[in-house]
């Protein structure tokens, strides 16, 4: 099995940054993509950074493009969300997830959620105005 706990997350007010951050442990290699996903209250789960574990294409979501780097240290086993000039829209439940189905996907659209079987905890990130 694998499992995955997020740092903390926190409250900031727009335009600041925060880093999360993500320890993978467990049965890690045949993981084949992880990324960050993100619901608010109300709304549907999505994601908004995906890599492959092997490297090549990154998916981000549109409104997060330019102000959001996922990236990966392998040797830590940690997976890790920078956020930059943060807004408002971006509050909600952070999570990390790891995939290990095999599929491909592009920079433009996204594996689709199901894929991911394995889930942290979750934690809060919250931009005031």
């Amino acid at each position: 099995q694998v499992q995955l706990v997020e740092s903390a997350g926190g409250s900031v007010e727009a335009g600041r940054s925060l880093r999360l951050s993500c320890v993978v442990s467990g049965y890690t290699a045949t993981l084949f993509s992880m990324g960050w996903f993100r619901q608010a209250p109300g709304k549907e789960r999505e994601g908004v950074a995906i890599l492959y574990t092997g490297g090549g294409s990154i998916y981000y979501r549109e409104s997060v493009e330019g102000r959001f780097t996922i990236s990966r240290d392998v040797t830590a086993n940690t997976l890790y969300l920078q956020m930059n000039s943060l807004r408002p829209e971006d509050t909600a439940m952070y999570y990390c997830a790891a995939s290990k189905v095999p599929r491909y996907f592009s920079r433009y659209a996204p594996p689709p959620i199901a894929d991911f079987a394995f889930w942290g905890q979750g934690t809060q990130v919250t931009v005031s105005t």
